[in-house]
């Protein structure tokens, strides 16, 4: 079955290309139609492989960074002679350029967050909020409903990865040896992490990506916090019924937040708000607004890092989520190290990739089959259905790129499909790979893809409500 997914997966990434990021118009240039030539069709088998290889990571064990980048640097190449044997040799670089411009931008932004976000996890805030939780006693019903309301919460500040990793670390802790409570409490914080982060710009790359772009404002993606909602209630309400109302026994941890972690919290607040308004006021790059917040940070790492060797901050007996111990005191360079550098590259590979297959002439291909043929309506429901087997990333980026003429509600619409689709199956989100980690053996692809029905109805009740409140037609 699994190989029959992978290959199921490979034809879709083959058809993903034709969604490519071109930078049409960038710089003045436009891309070739390139499409029926060797180079195009090359290209497009040089992406499908290497997509292939990035979705079989977990069975190959390949980090999926690897296969993207080789393929971008292949791929470029086909575009640069293609552009040269029309007697253009500026217009790849100029193309290049562009796409570089969009990855450095979305590279230090991230940059940020994670070194954020890596932060109050290296100050037990994480782990204190876990503790905290599992000390309390609660019902298995409880831990379910409440460890879900926190992923749907907490995801649209914090990244669904890293969220869905502390509720899952949660359910783990509370009934370790209840194998249907922790596949159905993994299943539900894998759904309310994407969901959460479908209606907040700092939710997801892909809502990052829109924002940034400029097609949905910062308040306006508040819009989709009902349809959000509904997306996660109604997989939950359903899943909630097979679970027994047992009490297990409470697990007592002893964890402290270290010193300053809840200032950090504060910091990393004021950094989204001070984006934001770089953004939206100065028209400058949020970018600028998080690098800003990230300098306040090391600032006060320096002063962290003086106060723990002056007074030897005690640090043996605090402990990672995984249990693996803390290091020496506080070093910020130390978490900047740590952000998630495959994912980073991978981000480089894919920008790469389909802009190279975006300038041989794929972008405008697609955008007539999809959306001038099926409308946009359905061309974004499909969208979504594709990101629970193919990466929602380069999925976003080629809708960015192919910028059909639509409203904000249909922007909307793209945004809530493309950032809940991954939840119907576990291969489709981040937060659904690290879970299948970290419970492994017992939250599975397939224990995961027996509730995808329940899912699927979620799905549906989320772009029904999108509708409703915006009194959407199809198109």
């Amino acid at each position: 079955m699994k190989r029959i997914l992978l290959m199921v997966a490979g034809t879709l990434a083959m058809l993903l290309p034709g969604m490519a990021m071109a930078t049409s118009g960038a710089g003045g240039v436009s891309p070739l139609d390139m499409t029926t030539t060797w180079f195009g069709i090359t290209a497009l088998i040089i992406f499908a492989f290497a997509y292939s290889l990035v979705i079989g990571e977990e069975v190959l064990h390949l980090r999926k960074s690897k296969p993207v980048m080789v393929a971008a640097g292949l791929i470029w190449i086909l575009v640069a002679i293609a552009f040269n044997s029309h007697g253009d040799t500026a217009s790849a670089h100029v193309l290049i350029q562009h796409n570089i411009l969009e990855y450095a931008e979305l590279l230090l932004f991230l940059l940020a967050a994670m070194t954020y976000v890596n932060t109050m996890e290296e100050r037990n805030v994480f782990a204190a909020l876990r503790a905290y939780l599992v000390s309390k006693g609660l019902s298995l019903r409880t831990i379910f409903w409440l460890t879900g309301l926190l992923a749907f919460f907490i995801s649209p500040i914090a990244d669904n990865l890293t969220t869905a990793l502390v509720m899952a670390a949660v359910v783990m802790a509370v009934a370790k040896e209840n194998t249907r409570f922790v596949t159905l409490g993994c299943i539900n914080v894998v759904v309310a992490a994407n969901a959460g982060g479908a209606f907040s710009p700092f939710g997801d790359i892909t809502t990052l990506m829109v924002w940034q772009k400029g097609f949905v404002h910062f308040q306006e993606f508040f819009a989709l916090f009902l349809p959000s909602l509904v997306n996660w209630l109604v997989p939950a309400v359903i899943m909630v019924l097979f679970l027994p109302n047992a009490v297990p026994d409470s697990v007592r941890e002893d964890v402290r937040v270290k010193q300053g972690g809840f200032i950090i919290v504060a910091l990393f607040l004021s950094t989204i708000a001070m984006a934001v308004l770089f953004h939206s006021m100065l028209h400058l790059p949020s970018m600028l607004g998080m690098m800003t917040g990230l300098g306040v940070l090391k600032l006060y790492g320096y002063r962290l890092k003086k106060a723990a060797l002056n007074y030897d901050e005690p640090f043996s007996g605090n402990t990672q989520l995984d249990g693996s111990p803390k290091g020496p005191p506080f070093d910020i360079y130390h978490q900047l190290q740590r952000s998630e550098w495959d994912t980073l590259m991978f981000f480089y590979g894919v920008i790469l990739c389909v802009g190279g297959l975006g300038a041989l002439g794929y972008l405008n291909l697609t955008s007539h089959l999809m959306y001038d043929q099926l409308g946009a309506s359905w061309a974004n429901i499909i969208v979504g259905l594709l990101s629970a087997i193919v990466d929602n990333i380069p999925v976003m980026f080629a809708v960015l790129s192919m910028a059909p003429n639509m409203d904000v509600n249909q922007w909307l619409l793209v945004t809530l499909t493309a950032g809940v689709g991954g939840s119907l199956l576990s291969i489709g989100s981040a937060a659904g790979v690290a879970l299948m980690g970290q419970a492994r053996g017992i939250y599975t692809f397939f224990s995961h893809l027996k509730w995808t029905w329940a899912i699927f109805l979620g799905y549906v009740a989320s772009i029904a409500t999108h509708f409703w409140l915006s009194g959407m037609s199809f198109s």
